[in-house]
């Protein structure tokens, strides 16, 4: 439970449904001058409100270290490797299906439930991860990468409600976070640009370098690579006939490479390992849909097999977001088959 609407209405179907529930909010971060998204006074106050309200135990768990260590040092490291990093796959994989299921299962569940907008439904070969019901709001993709058992052990009430339904729900039970706005931004920046936390944190590398274009011509000097990602136009520091864009970073040369929209376009990615939903993966090469960002379409491509357990994807139409450290997340319609890291 964070104290928001979706995992408070989560709690209350299970609760009606005459399932036992207890909740568990965890307190992941913690920063001087900042506060935190996920885990503040205020956040703990309005989800010991809703237990009451619902009559049910919260158990708040401190897990700053091992989030500090699974979540917040890849994503320094990423940005120290020149890619952009995404955070909260990691932490659904390995603070909340690891660490936090582990100690749910050491008090006694035998599921753990979520506010997240997805669906399961039971298969031949286990648990079918499935987009939610409400397009908008669906979160499988970031859940894509959580293993067979993960899933078996997860639960998701509210994957078939619409948010407008949740909210409805929730003023129905008078639960007083029926209204909260939805958070927008990672839970450990406490509202504050990423780069002004990259800089607080050590193994970033700040190093200003050459801008260059495609031919290699100098523009302008940046700021240092962390300072920007794939696609990105806002911020750049130069300018030209058309729009530029970051089409590439250089680590080698400390070189931010930009051009227009149209050299973004690659229909060509490859991924590290895939961790698959099923417990018997896919038969490759299969034309399937590949997502590459969060609030990225789903692009038709066909999906063969690497050497090492990752895939390469040829995409059927350019995509201008190919970025990576984000993660292709792998449908079959509305089945999400799981997904890896993109490397190239």
């Amino acid at each position: 439970m964070s104290g928001g609407v979706d995992s408070s209405v989560a709690a209350a179907l299970l609760v009606e449904a005459g399932v036992p529930v207890f909740g568990i909010m965890l307190r992941l971060w913690s920063a001087p001058g900042t506060t935190n998204r996920c885990c503040s006074p205020d956040d703990v106050a309005r989800a010991r409100r809703v237990a009451r309200d619902l009559e049910i135990p919260l158990y708040v768990l401190d897990m700053q270290e091992p989030f500090r260590s699974h979540v917040v040092s890849v994503f320094v490291n990423g940005y120290a490797q020149g890619s952009t990093p995404n955070p909260c796959i990691e932490c659904n994989r390995q603070i909340r299906w690891t660490h936090m299921l582990r100690a749910a299962e050491s008090m006694g569940a035998s599921k753990m439930a979520t506010g997240h907008y997805a669906r399961l439904e039971a298969g031949p070969d286990g648990p079918v991860l499935r987009r939610a019901i409400d397009r908008d709001k669906d979160q499988s993709y970031v859940l894509g990468m959580l293993s067979p058992r993960q899933l078996a052990m997860a639960a998701f009430p509210i994957g078939s409600l619409t948010k407008a339904e949740v909210r409805e729900h929730a003023r129905q039970r008078n639960l007083a976070v029926a209204d909260r706005a939805d958070s927008q931004d990672l839970c450990f920046l406490g509202g504050r640009d990423y780069r002004e936390v990259l800089r607080e944190l050590d193994g970033v590398s700040l190093a200003p370098g050459p801008i260059l274009d495609s031919d290699g011509r100098q523009l302008g000097q940046h700021s240092g690579l962390s300072d920007y990602t794939i696609g990105q136009r806002k911020g750049i520091g130069v300018a030209g006939p058309e729009a530029l864009y970051v089409i590439a970073k250089d680590l080698r040369r400390n070189a931010l490479v930009v051009g227009p929209k149209a050299a973004l376009g690659r229909t060509h990615l490859a991924t590290g390992r895939v961790s698959w939903t099923s417990a018997t993966p896919p038969s490759l090469p299969m034309n399937l849909s590949a997502q590459i960002r969060y609030r990225a379409p789903a692009r038709p491509a066909e999906v063969h097999w690497l050497d090492g357990g990752g895939v390469e994807v040829e995409l059927r139409e350019p995509a201008p977001d190919v970025t990576p450290g984000q993660f292709a997340m792998f449908y079959d319609d509305d089945r999400c088959l799981g997904g890896g890291m993109i490397l190239a």
